[in-house]
């Protein structure tokens, strides 16, 4: 071809072409929108539009039955949150006829099309249209009916509420030919636009970039000739000019990328949060628009895989939408609905106790089986705010040997150094871990993206295959027509990754084969962000104790009662309470992150377990009771035995003793507290502990019996004051200069003591805090006690101020030990590197720790979990005070209670474990003797770090399950001795299948743990 022909047979054209990229580069973009406007050219006004509302959210159903008016384009809605159905009524033109009918739809809010009776497709401001008919006969008249939700897919937030409307509402008649032109114009300008890329991260405020190479210098080149000249030869209003321009495009689509290239696995997926920026009511329909919408597409696109996890939303669907689940199952069946996750929701890691975690995998893993015929074999937790180190194993047992997740690509102080990755955790189990290198689970496959996504790979050394989310997420949505078409045209085009649309099980067996050249990261990960999320909403987080204390005693109760072949609650009453409080421990629910509607439904949700837990408890002791004797008996739910100072219900002091896992009695003590006071202040004293503290409530001194070790270096029990003004993300964060801002609380202080010796002491505090609060503080020692306590209650009224106890220890240690689930994690108490700086908050459960080899303190928490340790300064952080996205958060009135533990040696020989686990639960009380089952253990474990920490029923009712694990990291022989006769003991897992039979003798059986080793076992009486 000569210049002549190139140019159209223009010879004016040589004379004047050069070099424009720019001005090129906007053309091109020109054109492609006039192309994009070609898809739907054809449009048509509907013939009628009927509204109802606003009402609550109901079915079709009830939908149906409304009494709908006329309205016209332009309608305004609302208010936040509110419902209406709109009745549609439509005609096709005649001139249609074989073309596929769309419905353009704009009410700037998110809604669902309801097409001949059925959810057919989400609907929201990213996402306009909806196919109606694939084939229209011509003239054929249209009915259906559009559920608007007015909110948009982050709730009222990042959408006006005042903008809800009917914008828009028409058909439009769907071009395939003018869509092919366009999408394979589109993907090669983009391509092309993305020659030269900037370095930089594409993940939300990540501390590391990537140098993304540029594209081949003689392939842009040629991309840009070539996509210029199709503007120069086809006019989108012409179609007789385009079969030119798409010959051009399919020689360019044609080119391949060489033998060895990036392979990227990419699957669809739309994370949707079980709540965050909108009520939990709201999700059902999130997850109706969202799923439906990924079975429209797979009709459309035979190849497209789309991910799903959280075994709640599939469960909320198949109570709510029959027909929906029936052709997600129909999906499933065929591969293209791929079930992952194998949790009940996607939970948070920090917060939740371990058995919580058990539970996660136990129903979600039971529900996927049943539900779709397979356990899931990769915990899929994209959005969680960090990892517990013994998660690994806890996957392990449930059945997941692969991890999937991103958020730590948001890390502020180091960049996470892998992608592909084993990760081991406390005990030495491994899974094999991804990280998309896209850094987001919400992918839009831009052409930009793709390219990043290869660039990005870390471990492009030791594997070529990355995994690849795309879809709108966080708020659902899924994938669109745009990401499919695109990553069509994107499978071996050079420049870009290869692509193919791979099931979860399929990228993770791929990846397999690199598995032996890909590093081990050890221990938990830590997210170097969202700190705050240990502390907000601390209601919520205390009722999540109480919950998590009061299911694991009636588990116990009930085993117990059935043992003795008493009447007791069933497995499935006791799995809805448990389920109940799992989706709460939801990863934007528990960390506190989400709005007030949210905490109020989880506040009464889990204030309600926590009493019917109870209540049950109560109701299964008093069949295990002597009624005629009318005192009340201790019951110990804990596998470590106790010997303390208790209150019974009717407010009478005791001492009391009991088993493990048995009813106890009142005793007497030869240790007595005394109470003494001066003008400068209060000693409480017992045989093991001597506390001086001054009027101001500062506890001056706190003297170790046994060693006369001083337990502080300076004065303790410090309350702090601090700016609370993160950057980015209110509830979220902590950031590290709020802790520069700490000050000390003062004014003016009321003391008085409220038991002045015997069984208990104690001196009650109060004073005024902050602006506008108040705390009451009541520092307690009991006979026998080797902690301090306080209790403490706080009405607080402060906006962006975080609150913290401060303990100066007489410790000097380069890390501090921080209980969590299943385990303990040790971290710095320096800032060496910039990984131990990002330390300077961190979550923990029942304790913090810091020793020397010969002494140390504890410090317990009951119900708070932000720990931190700078030199030998310990600290809790007890409250805050966020306004975003809940302006009331914490508002109110706050109970908590933590100690200090002295003790001599370590946290293992100290038995810190076992001490603060009994702190965090008081014994139980009930009316009447124990009959015989109960007056004796019916488990107990040996040696005593060896911490049994569940029994409860199986559920299968068949047997029992005992859970219990190595807590202090020492390589262990266990010796278990039953309060019952036993046919067989085995080795089990979270999911209670029978793995190996362990040999018995008499009542006990013996097994050998790793060190932080957890073993579950099934347990068959004779």
């Amino acid at each position: 071809m000569n210049d002549r022909e190139r140019d159209g047979g223009n010879p004016a054209i040589a004379r004047i072409r050069g070099r424009y990229p720019q001005y090129t580069r906007r053309r091109l973009a020109g054109f492609a929108e006039r192309l994009q406007q070609k898809v739907h050219a054809d449009r048509v006004p509907v013939t009628s539009l009927a509204l109802a509302g606003p009402t609550e959210r109901i079915s079709l159903e009830d939908a149906l039955k409304l009494d709908y008016r006329p309205v016209p384009l332009g309608e305004t809605l609302g208010p936040l949150w509110a419902t209406y159905w709109v009745q549609v009524v439509a005609e096709v033109p005649q001139a249609w006829a074989g073309s596929r009918v769309d419905l353009y739809w704009d009410s700037r809010s998110e809604a669902l099309l309801w097409l001949n009776g059925r959810s057919s497709q989400g609907l929201n401001p990213g996402r306009h249209i909806a196919p109606l008919v694939q084939s229209a006969s011509g003239g054929e008249t249209i009915s259906f009916h559009v559920e608007v939700a007015c909110n948009g897919l982050f709730g009222a937030f990042w959408s006006d509420p005042q903008a809800y409307a009917l914008v828009a509402c028409e058909l439009r008649r769907f071009d395939p030919e003018a869509t092919a032109f366009y999408f394979d114009y589109e993907v090669l300008r983009q391509l092309e636009a993305d020659r030269d890329p900037t370095t930089k991260s594409r993940s939300y405020g990540a501390v590391g970039e990537t140098a993304q190479p540029a594209l081949d210098r003689t392939w842009a080149g040629r991309l840009l000739h070539d996509l210029n000249r199709i503007c120069n030869i086809a006019d989108p209003d012409d179609r007789a000019t385009w079969p030119a321009a798409r010959a051009i495009l399919d020689g360019l689509l044609a080119a391949r990328n060489g033998s060895i290239t990036h392979e990227m696995s990419a699957i669809g997926h739309a994370h949707l949060d079980t709540a965050w920026l909108w009520p939990l009511a709201e999700t059902r329909r999130k997850a109706q628009r969202s799923f439906s919408t990924a079975v429209a597409l797979m009709e459309r696109y035979p190849d497209f895989k789309f991910a799903c996890s959280q075994a709640y939303q599939y469960a909320v669907i198949e109570q709510n939408d029959p027909d929906l689940f029936a052709r997600i199952r129909a999906k499933a069946a065929a591969g293209q609905w791929i079930p992952v996750g194998g949790s009940w929701i996607e939970p948070d890691c920090n917060l939740p106790w371990g058995e919580s975690i058990c539970r996660q995998f136990l129903y979600g893993q039971r529900y996927f089986e049943r539900t779709f015929g397979a356990r899931s074999s990769v915990f899929w937790n994209p959005d969680v705010f960090g990892y517990d180190a013994q998660l690994p194993q806890l996957m392990q047992s449930a059945g997941m040997s692969r991890f999937l997740t991103q958020k730590l690509s948001w890390n502020k102080f180091t960049s996470p150094p892998h992608h592909s990755f084993h990760w081991r955790g406390l005990d030495g189990s491994t899974v094999l871990a991804h990280f998309p290198p896209a850094d987001t689970y919400n992918g839009s496959a831009q052409v930009a993206e793709l390219r990043y996504h290869a660039a990005n790979y870390k471990d492009a050394d030791r594997s070529s295959d990355a995994l690849y989310l795309f879809g709108y997420g966080d708020g659902g949505g899924g994938a669109d027509e745009t990401m499919l078409e695109t990553l069509q045209r994107a499978r071996d085009l050079q420049g870009l990754p290869r692509i193919q649309i791979r099931s979860v099980d399929e990228f993770f067996d791929r990846l397999a084969i690199s598995a032996p050249d890909l590093a081990t990261i050890e221990g938990e990960l830590y997210l170097e962000y969202h700190r705050g999320t240990y502390t907000t909403q601390a209601e919520t987080k205390r009722l999540n104790r109480a919950c998590e204390a009061g299911l694991q005693a009636l588990e116990f109760v009930t085993t117990v009662a059935a043992a003795c072949r008493q009447p007791a609650p069933s497995a499935q009453e006791i799995e809805a309470l448990w389920r109940t409080l799992l989706v709460n421990q939801f990863h934007d629910i528990i960390p506190g992150s989400s709005i007030r509607e949210v905490y109020e439904r989880a506040e009464v949700e889990l204030a309600g377990v926590a009493e019917e837990a109870g209540r049950r408890t109560q109701a299964v002791l008093a069949t295990l009771c002597d009624p005629e004797d009318g005192n009340w008996t201790p019951v110990n739910t804990l596998g470590c035995a106790r010997a303390e100072v208790a209150s019974d219900p009717d407010g009478e002091l005791h001492h009391i003793v009991a088993a493990p896992f048995a009813a106890g009695e009142t005793t007497t003590t030869d240790d007595r507290v005394v109470v003494a006071a001066d003008l400068d202040g209060f000693v409480l004293s017992n045989a093991r502990l001597e506390a001086r503290i001054d009027r101001s409530g500062l506890v001056r001194s706190l003297l170790h019996v046994a060693t006369g070790r001083e337990t502080f270096a300076s004065p303790a029990a410090r309350l702090l004051l601090l700016d609370d003004r993160p950057l980015d993300f209110e509830a979220w964060d902590i950031d590290p200069f709020a802790l520069e801002t700490a000050r000390e609380v003062t004014g003016e202080v009321s003391c008085v003591v409220l038991s002045d010796g015997g069984l208990r002491g104690e001196v009650r505090f109060e004073r005024g805090l902050g602006r506008a609060s108040r705390l009451a503080q009541v520092i307690r020692l009991d006979a026998g006690a080797d902690h301090l306590e306080f209790e403490t209650t706080v009405d607080w009224q402060e906006r962006k101020t975080a609150l913290k106890v401060m303990f100066p220890v007489a410790c000097r240690a380069s890390n501090a030990t921080y209980e969590t689930m299943f385990g303990a994690t040790e971290r710095p108490t320096h800032a060496n590197a910039d990984a131990d700086a990002a330390k300077y908050e961190v979550p923990g459960h029942r304790w913090a720790d810091l020793a020397e080899p010969d002494f140390g303190v504890s410090l317990f928490s009951d119900c708070r979990h932000g720990y931190s340790a700078f030199g030998n300064q310990l600290a809790l952080t007890l409250l805050r005070g966020s306004e975003l996205p809940d302006p009331q958060a914490d508002i109110g009135r706050h109970r908590m209670r933590y100690a200090i533990y002295p003790h001599q040696g370590d946290w293992r020989s100290a038995d810190t474990v076992g001490r603060a686990l009994r702190f965090e639960r008081p014994v139980l009380w009930t009316k009447g003797r124990a009959r015989a089952l109960l007056r004796h253990s019916l488990l107990t474990a040996s040696p005593a770090n060896v911490i049994v920490d569940t029994i409860k029923p199986a559920e299968d009712g068949d047997g029992w399950v005992v859970r219990l694990y190595e807590s202090a990291g020492i390589r262990t022989a266990v010796t278990l001795d039953f309060g019952v006769d036993i046919a067989s003991v085995w080795i089990s897992n979270t999911l209670e299948d029978r793995i190996e039979a362990l040999p018995t003798e008499d009542r006990g059986c013996r097994l050998a743990l790793r060190p932080f080793q957890i073993a579950t076992l099934r347990v068959f009486q004779a």
